[in-house]
C-alpha cells in the first residue's frame, strides 16, 4: 500500500475540516502573510460565518492547520523510513530517499514548518511553537534510529544523541537546498554526507586513538621538528 504524500490531506465534508485543507494548501504555497482569510474562505467553499464558528482567528486557522500536518507528516516519514531496510543504519540513510521522493514532486515547497517559523518572529507565537515542537519531534524519532544504530555498531549513548542533532541538520539542510536549488538531488548529496559521518563514526569507535596524532599542540608539534644546521658566528 502507498504511503500518502505529505502534502496530501484526507477529503472530509465538515467546514472545519475543509478550512484546514483550504488552509494548508494555499499557505504552504504562498506563505502565511500572503494568504488572506477571504482565499482561504472562497477556497474551502465555506460561510465566512464558518470560519469565525471554528477559529478565533486567522493565526489559530494556520496553527491547527500545521498541527494536522504534523501528524500527517511524520506518520508518511516514519512508514517510508522503516521501508528502507531491516537495520538501523539502513533506516537513516533511507531518510534521505524518502526525501528525494518528495522533493520530486511537483507540489513541494520545503519544509512547512521552516517556512512558518520564517515568517513569524515571536519564538512564543503559537505557530512558531507548532513548528518547533515538529521538529522535536522529528528529533526523537532520529534519536531512536540512532540509538538503534549505537546498539548495532557498539556507539556509546552521548555519541548517538550528537548523531540525532547532526543528522537533523542534514535532513532540514536537504530540504532547504532542495527548495532553493530545485534539484531533487540535494538529498542524495546530503545521504553521501550522511553515509560518511556514519563511517568517521564507526572509525572513532574501532580505534579510539585515532586522530590523536592531528591535535598536537603547537608546542608538540614544535619539539618533534629537526635541529637547525645554521652554524652560530
Amino acid at each position: 500500500m502507498a504511503t500518502q504524500n505529505p502534502t496530501e490531506s484526507v477529503a472530509s465534508g465538515s467546514a472545519r475540516e475543509r478550512l484546514l485543507d483550504a488552509a494548508e494548501a494555499l499557505i504552504y504555497a504562498g506563505g502565511i502573510h500572503a494568504t488572506g482569510v477571504d482565499a482561504i474562505v472562497k477556497q474551502s467553499g465555506t460561510a465566512r460565518k464558518s470560519f469565525y464558528t471554528h477559529f478565533e482567528s486567522k493565526d489559530a486557522l494556520v496553527a491547527a492547520a500545521l498541527e494536522r500536518r504534523d501528524e500527517r507528516w511524520m506518520n508518511w516519514f516514519i512508514a517510508g523510513t522503516l521501508r528502507h531496510g531491516k537495520t538501523a543504519r539502513a533506516h537513516l540513510l533511507g531518510m534521505f530517499d524518502v526525501l528525494r521522493e518528495w522533493f520530486a514532486s511537483e507540489d513541494f515547497h520545503g519544509c512547512a514548518f521552516l517556512n512558518a517559523a520564517g515568517e513569524i518572529a515571536s519564538a512564543e507565537d503559537p505557530i512558531r511553537i507548532v513548528a518547533r515542537e515538529h521538529k522535536e519531534r522529528l528529533l526523537v524519532f532520529v534519536r531512536t534510529q540512532c540509538d538503534d544504530y549505537a546498539a548495532e555498531s557498539g556507539m556509546d549513548a552521548r555519541r548517538a544523541a550528537r548523531l540525532s542533532r547532526q543528522w537533523l541538520i542534514l535532513l532540514d539542510g536537504a530540504i532547504a537546498v532542495a527548495l532553493v536549488s530545485g534539484e531533487a538531488d540535494a538529498a542524495l548529496d546530503a545521504r553521501a554526507a550522511a553515509e560518511a559521518l556514519l563511517n568517521t563514526e564507526s572509525i572513532s569507535e574501532s580505534n579510539p586513538l585515532a586522530g590523536k596524532s592531528a591535535s598536537k599542540t603547537p608546542s608538540e608539534a614544535r619539539s618533534k621538528r629537526p635541529p637547525s644546521r645554521r652554524t652560530e658566528i
